[in-house]
């Protein structure tokens, strides 16, 4: 050993012992905050229903049944998803219902902190911490926002979707990148708009650079064809239920519930309560589609300006906003948005702002706000009746989308008259 080894092992000591100290002390507390978190639960004598029709799918296809056509749990819910969704659902079966409601909190807890490291991942975080301090640290916080709290609370499958999606999103790299997003989609229609957006930026990315091909235009691609072969696999498995679904159960968006329920926190719900009908009709149509146009448009400008994280936080909320059904749980996107506006948005300017920016949108989705409005349980529809505050209330997370939208589109505004600053 040479007599400068001994001095950098020395140097760098200070340096692991802190980073060892960062990492425990952040699982020490998402360990204290998942076991709250727990408690407060089972204290809530939650019933994880949609894991319960999840399992039934899963039931359902084991003994050949129709699809379609079940309905369980006293609210008598219907399935809502593609075939292949109840082939993955299959191995639920295996489980009896507590162990299945354990596994499928456990497997939510750890997607919950594979989220917060994506995140950090995608905002390009963190710059002191250890990136697993900054995750665990993230979901140690994270799970006490509603559309996680509500996630977990249902036993839905919105945190595998995101994690899905930005696994693919975070490595462009990978020539296997577009996997993720295929089989979310085949799981759940709403992550299509990720391949759109994709094949959209990519060829404006392309064309700008006068280039045939780049990484977005294959993620596209990729996506696609996985998409496409997990179509093929229901429909050869499952014949007739596919059959049924791509020709009419995917049209009937009030097959998952009431347009005007407060849960539903996307335009068309906006709509169907502001104007207190259960059928929004071509009101939400033209709306969507504009929305979806200029969400796109937006993300689009900032992958032509090289900024990455922008341009996929805008295409989910833009999907949250235009799906039919936007459930309060499914803007799980919550998260990796907070962190994003916390680290990085503006870039390098104004801090205080920047920060205020995030404590505020943490507020909107951290204050269970929108459950103090008037709001049915699928039978009495007050939701119908509701007075302008409670509809404004009501509204906070499409209000929130449509604000980060807007910020969005005043960065790529400024960005075309002005040179990024450094990264801070």
């Amino acid at each position: 050993m040479t007599a400068t080894q001994p001095r950098a092992a020395a140097e760098d000591a200070p340096r692991t012992l802190p980073a060892r100290r960062a990492v425990l002390v952040a699982a020490l507390a998402c360990l204290v905050s998942f076991t709250a978190f727990w408690a407060a639960q089972r204290a809530a004598h939650v019933s994880m229903i949609d894991l319960t029709v999840y399992r039934a799918e899963g039931w359902t296809v084991r003994k050949g049944g129709d699809l379609y056509a079940m309905r369980v749990t006293h609210a008598q819910l219907p399935n809502t998803y593609p075939p292949f969704a109840a082939l993955l659902f299959t191995p639920l079966t295996l489980l009896g219902t507590g162990a299945c409601r354990i596994a499928a909190t456990l497997l939510n807890l750890g997607l919950l902190a594979a989220l917060g490291h994506l995140s950090l991942r995608l905002a390009g975080l963190p710059r002191r911490l250890p990136p697993a301090a900054a995750a665990l640290g993230v979901a140690a916080a994270a799970v006490w926002c509603e559309p996680v709290w509500t996630t977990l609370r249902y036993g839905q499958i919105n945190l595998l979707l995101a994690v899905l999606v930005l696994w693919d999103l975070t490595r462009r790299g990978n020539r296997a990148a577009g996997i993720g997003i295929g089989i979310a989609a085949g799981i759940k229609l709403t992550p299509l708009l990720f391949v759109v957006f994709l094949a959209v930026g990519g060829a404006a990315v392309a064309w700008r650079r006068r280039e045939r091909w780049n990484p977005w235009l294959r993620q596209a691609a990729v996506a696609c064809v996985t998409f496409a072969a997990t179509v093929g696999v229901s429909a050869l498995v499952l014949p007739r239920d596919s059959g049924r679904f791509w020709t009419g159960v995917v049209f009937s968006a009030d097959r998952a519930g009431h347009a005007e329920d407060t849960a539903n926190q996307s335009l068309r719900g906006v709509l169907a309560r502001a104007l207190h009908t259960g059928d929004p009709g071509g009101w939400w149509l033209v709306t969507a589609v504009v929305a979806a146009c200029a969400g796109l448009a937006v993300a689009t400008a900032h992958l032509r300006a090289g900024e990455h994280a922008w341009a996929v936080l805008c295409c989910a909320v833009t999907g949250l906003l235009v799906s039919p059904v936007s459930w309060s749980h499914h803007w799980v996107w919550a998260v990796p948005l907070a962190v994003f506006l916390a680290g990085r948005a503006p870039r390098g300017r104004r801090p205080a702002l920047r920060w205020g920016g995030a404590a505020l949108f943490g507020l909107v989705f951290c204050s269970y706000a929108l459950w103090l409005t008037p709001h049915g349980d699928g039978v009495s529809r007050p939701e119908l009746h509701q007075s302008a505050a409670q509809m404004a209330l009501s509204a906070v997370y499409p209000a929130a989308g449509a604000a980060f939208l807007g910020l969005a589109a005043v960065v790529a505004w400024r960005g075309r008259r002005d040179p990024a600053p450094a990264p801070a």
